[in-house]
């Protein structure tokens, strides 16, 4: 027979002894035929059960809520109710009263020693830890009222150890850990056991884990959990109850239950970053003062409002070295070694991640090597795709290298960029350079130029070189004119784009990047703050950022000095406009006669020129013939010069047919 086994006959057979007593002490008040001896000889034998470590359920209630004897007897004869029909019948005979079938605090009063009135105050164990319920019905008086033990408290005196239904409702359950925690996080955890084991007093500190990863937080909360021997149970902060007694009632439960049980709560804030009534804040707060017992506290930032003392840690995803670890290890294949580096440097994933996207790829019996990098950076790819909600809008990319044309200056810079984000893990982590920087880890680029010349198509090119999710950031979004909704709205824009290393292109960036202001009032100084967040946010983005402005002067300089690249993308010249010209036209689209030495005369930009293009694709598929030729795309261009309020040079815009 087994300890758990050993401790279940124990718990029985304390329960059959304390109902003999109990049955005993009813019948000697109801008809003193039952000799005191033989009352005191059960009490004896119970008490010698109850002795015996592990204790019996209703023993160790006893000694953990702080029941007195009196008030001892009072739960043992609401326990009895339940599991002995003839108590019933012995507590009406007992009183009296065969219309009182039950247990009340004036029969308690009478039966067992050294009674006392405080018995009824909701201080007191009893009432504070809801063990019993009082039908008070009507003017009925308080002692004469019926008493009935709780479901929960009379199944825990049976042995049986199970979470309230009341609380299982609100709170989930996290499985025990199976995953290797990597070094950075394994530390974090011995770091928090070492602070509880040093924790002296009643209570137990709040341990704040701050950040926003919190898959990861929720890991090193339930590996600490598992080393103190505890079972971790999730509770988001919006199902906290709004109702003051609902949640007083759930502070109460749950205390109960984690004095009883090896349970521990870990509270995750994250969806209710900001609450959006009153109700939920106060709930929170009200939630933070009043508790007790040990919490882990998912938050961002460190909370001021709480009930004790607290410890914060910072809690990140692994380190890219760590990341780069467990993908080999996962993948397990040493063929595959190149694979988890550029898996490593361009997601930042935690390690739940990691697993579930190499899971999918498990199920699928993936052999074939090339097929699953791929497969791995799609599955990563679609994973980590940010939700900006209505900051951003993903651009479906299909320019290539070969659609863009630049003088070979700037081309080379747009390839030095792409190829810096690609070998980001070479350089920062294989060649020592993450060890001495602590900011600029990402890349960041300025593409300056009128507008139409290639500036929108070049990030195009450089996300779908690089395989990556490319957002243009909606500015009217994102700035407010309520003083910190910017900043705030700008770190839900870089907190989203960062797990998967998001391009992120800021078109028309100086309205947001604009230079600072001489303060004159609070707004200039608002305006200003909001700037200096930005700068500081771009610098430490991991990813690649990437700023389109028509008016480079209109930066601010201290901006420009932190940018690691700055492309110009000049206005095209008539060799540039004639191969743009050549490329404009897809090869399904049918043309004729397109005389390219005269179409680059036209002094266009990119931009201008894909929309006469796509006019005159139109133009023609009206025509006849069906066919793109140079009467139609002069016609074309010259509804885009109207358009741009450009003069006409009415020789550049008629066409003959010349004779061979």
């Amino acid at each position: 027979m087994n300890q758990e086994e050993n401790w279940h006959q124990s718990n029985e057979n304390y329960l059959r002894l304390a109902l003999e007593w109990l049955r005993l002490c009813l019948q000697q008040l109801a008809d003193n035929e039952i000799i005191t001896t033989d009352i005191e000889q059960a009490y004896l034998a119970m008490q010698t059960v109850a002795a015996r470590e592990p204790y019996p359920a209703l023993v160790y209630l006893s000694h953990r809520l702080g029941l007195n004897s009196f008030e001892q007897g009072v739960l043992l004869l609401c326990v009895g109710m339940e599991l002995d029909r003839s108590i019933a019948g012995l507590c009406a005979k007992a009183q009296n009263d065969g219309h009182s079938p039950y247990p009340t605090f004036a029969l308690a009063f009478s039966l067992f020693d050294e009674p006392a009135w405080d018995i009824v105050s909701p201080e007191r164990p009893l009432r504070y830890w809801r063990l019993l319920e009082i039908n008070q019905v009507g003017h009925q008086p308080l002692i004469t009222s019926a008493l009935r033990g709780d479901e929960r408290i009379i199944n825990y005196a049976k042995g049986l150890h199970y979470l309230d239904e009341r609380l299982s409702t609100l709170v989930m359950p996290v499985e025990p850990p199976n995953d290797i925690l990597p070094p950075s996080q394994k530390t974090i955890v011995e770091q928090i056991i070492h602070h509880l084991q040093q924790t002296t007093g009643e209570h137990l500190p709040i341990i704040q884990l701050l950040g926003t990863d919190s898959p990861s937080k929720q890991l090193i909360a339930s590996h600490t959990a598992a080393v103190l021997g505890l079972k971790l149970y999730r509770l988001p902060s919006e199902l906290l109850p709004t109702s003051v007694l609902e949640l007083e009632t759930f502070l109460r439960l749950w205390e109960r239950e984690s004095i009883l049980m090896p349970i521990v709560l870990y509270l995750d804030t994250q969806e209710q970053q900001n609450p959006t009534t009153n109700g939920s804040a106060s709930s929170l707060k009200r939630f933070l003062l009043r508790y007790q017992s040990l919490l882990f506290f998912d938050t961002r930032e460190p909370h001021s409002e709480l009930s004790r003392a607290s410890i914060s840690f910072d809690i990140t995803k692994p380190t890219a070295p760590e990341q780069q670890a467990a993908w080999t290890a996962i993948i397990g294949d040493s063929g595959l070694t190149e694979t988890a580096s550029l898996l490593a440097s361009q997601f930042n994933l935690n390690l739940s991640t990691i697993e579930r996207n190499a899971g999918l790829l498990r199920s699928e019996k993936v052999t074939d090597r090339v097929e699953l990098h791929n497969s791995l950076w799609n599955t990563c790819l679609i994973s980590t795709r940010p939700q900006l909600d209505n900051l951003a809008q993903r651009i479906d990319t299909k320019a290539t290298w070969d659609d863009i044309v630049l003088p070979s200056e700037e081309m080379e810079l747009l390839r030095q960029i792409a190829a810096q984000v690609r070998e980001r893990s070479r350089v920062y982590d294989n060649w020592g350079f993450r060890a001495r920087m602590n900011r600029g880890l990402g890349v960041n680029a300025l593409f300056a130029g009128e507008s139409g010349t290639g500036k929108t198509m070049a990030a195009e090119v450089i996300a779908n070189d690089l395989r990556l999710n490319l957002y243009r950031i909606d500015l009217s979004a994102v700035v407010s004119k309520y003083i910190g909704e910017t900043e705030k709205n700008l770190r839900r824009l870089f907190d989203a784009a960062e797990d998967g290393g998001a391009i992120l292109f800021f078109d028309e960036a100086d309205a947001l990047f604009g230079k600072r202001s001489e303060v004159k009032d609070s707004h200039d100084r608002f305006a200003n703050i909001e700037i200096n967040y930005l700068l500081q946010r771009i610098e430490a983005y991991r990813g690649l950022a990437i700023l389109a402005t028509n008016m480079k002067s209109a930066l601010d300089r201290a901006f420009l000095r932190r940018l690691r690249f700055i492309v110009n993308f000049p206005f095209p010249s008539q060799s540039e406009r004639k191969s743009l010209w050549q490329k404009v036209f897809p090869p399904e689209t049918p043309t004729e006669g397109l005389d390219y030495d005269h179409l680059k005369g036209l002094n266009l930009t990119g931009g201008s020129i894909h929309n006469i293009a796509l006019n005159a694709a139109f133009l023609a598929a009206q025509a006849e013939n069906k066919v793109v030729t140079m009467p139609l795309i002069l016609a074309a261009a010259r509804a885009e010069y109207a358009k741009l309020e450009r003069p006409i040079n009415e020789p550049d815009f008629r066409w003959r047919v010349k004779v061979q």
